[in-house]
C-alpha cells in the first residue's frame, strides 16, 4: 500500500469521480483506475460500488477513507517538520460566504499572497449545506460563517468578530417611511434572499416564524450583488451585512429600515475539523486571518 494509490483513493472517495481525481490529482483516468485496482486486490475489498456512471463507497471503502486520511495527514506532517525551512506551497480550498469574500478577505489574501506566493488559493462561496461533511472529509480546508454558533462536535470554531445585519429597501419604499417598523409590518411583503450568505438568513427566518408573520413572496439569488440591484430598483426588501450595503445607503441608493429588532449581531466564526492536522500552510492563513481582522 503506497502513499500516491492513498492520495488517489482519498481524492476518488471525495469527489466520487475518477475523472475529476484525475483532473485534480493532473493523473490518467487509466491511472487512477490502476491504482485503485491495485489497493482492492492488495486488501482483498471492493473499495467502490459502481452503479453506471455514478460510483459509492463500499462499506470496506468507508472504512479505508479514515485510515487513510490519518495516514495522509502524518504523511504531510513529518514531510512538512522535515522540510519545514522551505517556503510553504500547495493549495487551500476556503468556502466563505459572498459579502465576507468581498469586504473583509481582500487584505488577507494581498498579505498571504505577498508573503507566500507559490500556495494556491480556491475561495467557494459559502453555503451551510454538506459543509460539515465536507471540513471531515477534506474536501474544504477551512471555512467562514456568518452566524450565532455552530453545533457539531468534531468541529472548532473560533469568533474573529462581528457583523451587523440591517433591514434594507428602495428609499422610495413605504416601509422606509415609517419611523419605526414593526416584525408584523413584513407581512405580505417581497423578501429577497441570499443562498451564499445563508447561514444569518436562518435567524431572520426565526424571528418571523415567531411573530408568524408571512412575507407575500420569497426570492432567493446566488449573489449578493444581484440581490442589491434588484432592491434598488424596488424589488423588495431584503437582509444584508450593514458592511455590504453601507456605501449604498450613504449614497441614498438605500435605505436602512428603522426595524424593532435593530441590527442583528452575528459572529463571523472560522471552521475547521478539529482532528485533521493542522498543515503550516492552513496555520499561515488562519493566523494572517486573526492578525489582519483583529487590526
Amino acid at each position: 500500500m503506497e502513499i500516491r494509490q492513498l492520495r488517489t483513493f482519498q481524492a476518488v472517495a471525495q469527489m466520487l469521480s475518477f475523472n475529476r481525481a484525475a483532473d485534480r490529482l493532473h493523473y490518467a483516468q487509466s491511472s487512477i483506475s490502476a491504482q485503485i485496482k491495485a489497493l482492492e486486490e492488495e486488501l482483498d475489498v471492493k473499495l467502490f460500488d459502481r452503479l453506471g456512471k455514478r460510483i459509492l463507497l463500499t462499506e470496506a471503502g468507508e472504512r479505508l477513507l479514515q485510515y487513510a486520511e490519518k495516514i495522509l495527514d502524518l504523511a504531510d506532517e513529518t514531510k512538512a517538520e522535515i522540510v519545514r525551512s522551505k517556503e510553504p506551497e500547495g493549495a487551500l480550498t476556503i468556502r466563505v460566504p459572498e459579502s465576507f469574500c468581498v469586504y473583509r478577505l481582500p487584505p488577507v489574501v494581498k498579505q498571504f499572497r505577498s508573503r507566500f506566493p507559490k500556495v494556491s488559493l480556491s475561495f467557494i462561496t459559502c453555503a451551510v449545506e454538506n459543509l460539515q461533511k465536507d471540513l471531515r472529509k477534506g474536501i474544504t480546508d477551512l471555512a467562514f460563517l456568518l452566524t450565532e454558533s455552530i453545533q457539531a462536535a468534531d468541529l472548532e470554531a473560533e469568533a474573529l468578530g462581528f457583523e451587523h445585519i440591517v433591514l434594507v429597501a428602495n428609499p422610495g419604499h413605504p416601509l422606509a417611511a415609517k419611523p419605526k417598523i414593526k416584525t408584523r409590518d413584513l407581512e405580505g411583503e417581497t423578501i429577497l434572499l441570499s443562498k451564499v450568505d445563508c447561514s444569518y438568513r436562518r435567524l431572520f427566518q426565526q424571528i418571523l416564524d415567531q411573530e408568524k408573520v408571512l412575507p407575500g413572496t420569497t426570492l432567493e439569488f446566488n449573489s449578493v450583488a444581484a440581490i442589491k440591484q434588484c432592491v434598488m430598483e424596488g424589488v423588495g426588501i431584503t437582509i444584508l451585512p450593514e458592511i455590504a450595503v453601507a456605501l449604498e445607503i450613504a449614497q441614498g441608493k438605500l435605505a436602512a429600515l428603522a426595524w424593532e429588532e435593530g441590527k442583528l449581531d452575528v459572529a463571523t466564526l472560522m471552521i475547521w475539523y478539529k482532528d485533521r492536522w493542522l498543515s503550516p500552510t492552513l496555520s499561515a492563513f488562519m493566523d494572517m486571518t486573526r492578525e489582519v481582522l483583529s487590526r
